[in-house]
């Protein structure tokens, strides 16, 4: 392409409401730009940029079998209903009615379509098993927009998903998808991690993500140092350390006058507050449940809606607190009239100190055998330091984008909407489905957050919407425009994508515009040529060297070819 007379604009400051790096620099160097909070338009740079990430996916997909097809957006809300999914997508959810009042959704996610595509074809064993893929617009009305394009609320994704006949089957199904993914990502020069992540809306037995690792992750990342064991924060198993050998002790009121917190109360009483336990008092579904955990840990909520089988949870307030005798801030597990559940790690306790539910006054000594409690579970988030659940090696947390996921669904979606076979012995059973997704918009801002420095994108040879740029110094000289010409015919017949900047501009304005769009290579066409050579330099490393007119072509072929194997 020839930037003049062509659709390109960059901007010299940072754009103002733009918080994460990815979001401004996507924004600075002229390839997206926000129409609303979490709506983007990709300008041709940008969907230039996407649209080789998505040929990346496309190549792989098919590559492992896939066939693509595409489902429509506007979708008929009564899918979503047989599948009980209008409820837990509540308002995340665009609803919206045709002229006839008839209700529609914007399509969040598409497991329902995909169903029903295929229970037009599925009658026998002999049908399985396939996968379907698509890569499509997704809506769901982020109630935080952020970041770019991380948190948005229109996106592009490439869902996929397998049909087979029993768990054998989805098993392979899933080994191959995931093997596909690995490939994708490692084309695309990411640093990921593999997690253990929550089903949650999805449903199903099994779930994985893709997480890019990056400092403004919104995901917390469980790893160890010693093992390969990858968790997301939200459903990472707390293996506790605590080693209490001393004997148990008699429990004793003890009054702690103005001291509400349990960090108050255990310095109060020269106590470690990992000898302490504290309670939270929440809100699941209108029931009060008070969860106890140690003094120093953090519950989870995610693991909590867990236990209880809901899908939110919220602290009580006063008047849900008034059904039982809890007092806040002095609340223990002895002799309290509400529903308990107590983490795992409390079990291991001894002579700790916990809320006596009468104002003011606290108890030390207590033990598990003094409590009272109906569910017992691990409630807590893990922390840096504590013990690998594979290894007993410590665990350390880095944050993540999620950028891709693998389901292993089940058969919620098939028998909520009938999709079934019949077995070799004429008998009917219940199609398994896996469920893959990849967000391309989420991967181009992981590599912006993974890739960029001082002068602004540095994006990898296999996404950069040119390979080359092609720089002019004077476009008053005619020699000059005559090896620019030259060496820009000669890289397009050769297949390479090339920008060449024959702007009327100075050339720091043009060397400054290419840094910033994160061109990999760039040739200069200076006065140099006098003496045969032009200028080629690389964004990433910043090496520059001067190479003969008729030997560049065939260097950049070469470097382009190493930095895509």
């Amino acid at each position: 392409m020839k930037l003049k007379n062509s659709y390109f604009y960059t901007l010299r400051e940072d754009a103002k409401d733009e918080e994460s790096t990815s979001g401004n620099l996507l924004v600075r160097s002229g390839m997206i730009k926000k129409v609303g909070a979490g709506i983007y338009m990709y300008l041709p740079l940008g969907y230039k940029t996407l649209n080789n990430i998505m040929k990346i996916i496309k190549e792989e997909m098919d590559n492992a079998g896939a066939q693509e097809l595409l489902m429509p957006s506007l979708i008929p809300s009564e899918y979503y209903e047989k599948c009980g999914r209008v409820a837990i997508f509540g308002d995340d959810m665009f609803n919206l009615k045709d002229r006839y009042n008839k209700a529609h959704v914007l399509g969040p996610t598409h497991e329902e379509l995909f169903t029903i595509a295929a229970k037009a074809m599925v009658k026998s064993y002999k049908d399985l098993h396939f996968t379907l893929y698509q890569q499509a617009d997704k809506f769901r009305d982020e109630p935080r927009p952020r970041y770019g394009l991380i948190r948005v609320r229109e996106f592009i994704m490439k869902d996929a998903y397998s049909f087979d006949k029993d768990e054998e089957g989805l098993d392979v199904s899933y080994l191959n998808m995931k093997n596909a993914y690995n490939k994708i990502y490692d084309r695309l020069g990411i640093n990921y991690k593999i997690v253990r992540a929550d089903n949650g809306a999805m449903g199903g037995s099994l779930s994985e993500e893709y997480q890019a690792i990056t400092d403004i992750g919104e995901d917390v990342l469980v790893l160890c140092k010693d093992c390969d064991y990858a968790s997301n924060l939200e459903i990472a198993q707390t293996v506790s350390s605590l080693q209490q050998d001393e004997e148990e002790k008699e429990i004793e009121m003890v009054h702690t006058p103005h001291q509400a917190t349990i960090e108050d109360v255990c310095k109060y009483l020269n106590i470690d507050v990992k000898h302490s336990v504290k309670a939270l008092l929440m809100n699941a579904d209108g029931e009060l449940v008070i969860c106890f955990i140690r003094g120093d840990r953090e519950l989870c909520e995610n693991k909590v809606c867990k236990v209880l089988g809901i899908r939110e949870l919220n602290f009580a307030n006063d008047e849900l607190i008034a059904t039982s005798n809890a007092v806040p801030g002095y609340t223990g597990p002895i002799n309290l009239n509400a529903k308990v559940i107590i983490d795992n790690e409390i079990l291991q306790m001894k002579n700790f100190c916990c809320g006596a539910n009468k104002e003011e006054y606290h108890y030390i000594n207590a033990n598990v055998k003094d409590i009272n409690y109906d569910i017992v579970a691990d409630i807590v988030n893990v922390q840096e330091g504590d013990k690998c659940p594979h290894c007993g090696g410590e665990l350390y947390f880095k944050k993540g984008i999620e950028i891709g996921n693998l389901f292993k669904l089940g058969t919620k979606y098939a028998e909520n909407l009938g999709l079934t076979y019949l077995d070799e012995n004429n008998k009917e059973n219940v199609v398994i489905m896996g469920s893959y997704g990849i967000g391309p918009g989420r991967i181009l801002a992981s590599i912006v957050e993974q890739n960029n420095d001082e002068n602004g994108l540095i994006l990898p040879m296999s996404i950069a919407p040119y390979q080359v740029a092609l720089v002019q110094i004077d476009m008053k000289n005619d020699e000059q425009t005559a090896i620019a010409e030259q060496l820009y015919q000669e890289l397009l017949q050769n297949n390479i994508e090339v920008i060449y900047d024959n702007r009327d501009e100075r050339p720091g304005v043009k060397f400054k515009d290419m840094d910033l769009i994160g061109i990999p290579l760039r040739i200069t066409i200076g006065k140099k040529i006098t003496d045969n050579l032009v200028e080629l330099k690389e964004r990433r490393n910043k090496e520059q060297s001067d190479i003969k007119i008729d030997e560049v072509v065939e260097k950049v072929k070469q470097i382009i070819k190493d930095n895509l194997k």
